[in-house]
């Protein structure tokens, strides 16, 4: 997989768009790349050194899914929402396309019970 095979999958969902918000905020922040569904983010990742993602989660399913190699805590984000996802082949492509759809998942349901 690589960083257009990725962004393809991200982009695939419905009223999804990317955007790279963090530019000038913090050290290499200009590569940053995040897709959202709305106004709201579930995936971000850095497009220099695509070797990870960070994705949002079911809090329930964190701590099971960081015993996994290749998952762990996110780089800047809440510890509580928010896994990082090894790009590196430590995680299949199948269970990273599963957590992405996930993430995305959450993100738009949240949305949705907030305009109802």
């Amino acid at each position: 997989m690589n960083v257009e095979e990725f962004r393809d999958f991200c982009l695939s969902f419905p009223n999804t768009r990317e955007g790279m918000p963090f530019e000038g905020f913090f050290k290499n922040s200009r590569s940053i790349l995040v897709f959202y569904v709305g106004k709201k983010m579930f995936c971000l990742l850095d497009l220099n050194k695509f070797d990870s993602c960070t994705l949002k989660c079911d809090p329930k399913l964190i701590d099971g899914l960081r015993e996994l190699k290749g998952v762990d805590k996110p780089f800047n984000l809440s510890q509580k929402h928010w896994v990082s996802v090894g790009l590196n082949g430590d995680v299949s492509w199948e269970l990273i396309q599963t957590l992405v759809a996930d993430s995305y998942r959450l993100v738009a349901e949240s949305i949705l019970k907030k305009n109802i």
